[in-house]
């Protein structure tokens, strides 16, 4: 399965593999954003746990719909 799609990423053309990069680095910008937000203590912005984890959920979630879409768009 890794084999197929590193045939997969070889096939594609530059601007392609650049896009997937960047939609990976985006990825990982909103999960790592996302669970920040959930677990940083002293938070600068005055906002309760429940809605903190709410809103950190909410950023994972985005990151993770963009991703799905970023595969299935490359298919």
């Amino acid at each position: 399965m890794l084999d197929k799609i590193y045939r997969s990423i070889q096939e594609k053309s530059l601007k392609e593999r650049f896009l997937l990069v960047i939609g990976v680095l985006f990825f990982a910008l909103y999960l790592i954003l996302g669970l920040l937000i959930i677990f940083m203590n002293n938070f600068p912005l005055d906002m309760k746990l429940g809605y903190r984890i709410a809103f950190g959920m909410l950023l994972i979630a985005y990151g993770f719909i963009r991703l799905v879409r970023l595969i299935n768009n490359n298919k």
